[in-house]
């Protein structure tokens, strides 16, 4: 929440602080999966991913004395939000190994359009016109950057859509989750997914197992703490100041995307790619300047509304 004696403009500031430092973290980490993806099988790479991140979570909640199990975690809501967690990371860890990292996070930024889609639909939230025309359009930028049509278009691009389905839906069953399950056991449960789709992939694979060497040890260590971080930085930066103000910054995670698929595997950003980045940004920023307008009356802390984890991923793995 936002300290005593700090001004909601200082309160801003430092969230978008924050929520760029957890999209700079949460590209790493996409990167360091890529990375080890590439030496190891996803499925294994992804359970020593999740096991390690639960773990962290569990340690966490553990010392804060959160209840690991009872009538909220068990409920609907949260059993919805597994599952669409765990699509979204099976269908998203596929786009990460084997599809260029930088047009994998610009599909990804579409899951807010799909959110406001979802919400008006299964929420019966209000979108006017020029909402639902902001979604369309980014929409479109998504159908430019898969590129159905051109030569180059492959079938694997739809992983990358795939997985951001799964996340919008799990971004819209954290709306119905009960408010008092805490950060700590929404991380821990979202890497539990994480392990589980590391499962599922591992058995469609039906690869041996491969023992980490040294470098891909570090890597996935890397990525563990870099995911953990990623995501405590996000629901610092979800729970300090606005939300208006906080969530443009999630769109930095395009540019340290972009820059980590360029620079280190060599990965080119095509003019495609690029106006349908700007279709979706663009989409994106309209529909959180309708929704600031909307509550201009009563400026609402983001300590005071749901928060959605992981990213994001980010996130938003984001």
């Amino acid at each position: 929440m936002i300290p005593e004696n700090t001004t909601i403009s200082q309160a801003n500031l430092m969230g978008s602080i924050w929520m760029v430092a957890a999209m700079a973290a949460f590209a790493v980490e996409d990167a360091l999966i890529k990375a080890t993806a590439g030496i190891l099988p996803v499925g294994q790479v992804l359970v020593f991913f999740g096991f390690g991140g639960a773990l962290v979570f569990a340690i966490t909640a553990a010392r804060k004395r959160d209840r690991f199990f009872g009538p909220a975690i068990q409920s609907s809501a949260m059993r919805y939000r597994m599952l669409f967690e765990v699509a979204g990371r099976v269908f998203y860890a596929l786009a990460v190994a084997l599809t260029p990292l930088s047009a994998t996070t610009v599909i990804l930024q579409a899951t807010p359009l799909v959110v406001v889609a979802g919400a008006a639909v299964v929420f019966g939230e209000r979108v006017g016109l020029r909402r639902w025309s902001a979604i369309w359009v980014g929409l479109v930028g998504v159908v430019i950057v898969v590129g159905p049509g051109r030569d180059t278009f492959s079938m694997l691009s739809m992983l990358a859509v795939l997985g951001m389905l799964g996340f919008a839906g799990r971004d819209l069953t954290s709306r119905a989750a009960p408010k008092s399950v805490s950060t700590a056991i929404l991380g821990l449960y979202g890497f539990v997914a994480v392990f589980l789709a590391g499962i599922v992939i591992a058995v469609w694979d039906s690869k041996p197992f491969i023992w980490p060497t040294s470098t891909t040890s570090t890597y996935l260590s890397a990525a563990i703490g870099v995911g953990v971080i990623a995501y405590s930085f996000l629901m610092k930066a979800m729970r300090t100041g606005e939300v208006s103000a906080v969530t443009p910054f999630r769109y930095s995670r395009l540019l340290f995307g972009i820059g980590l698929g360029v620079y280190w595997f060599g990965e080119k950003f095509s003019l495609e790619m690029l106006i349908g980045s700007a279709l979706i940004v663009t989409s994106g920023l309209i529909l959180i300047g309708r929704k600031r307008i909307a509550i201009r009356p009563r400026k609402t802390p983001a300590y005071e509304l749901d928060v959605p984890s992981l990213s994001t991923a980010d996130s938003n793995k984001s």
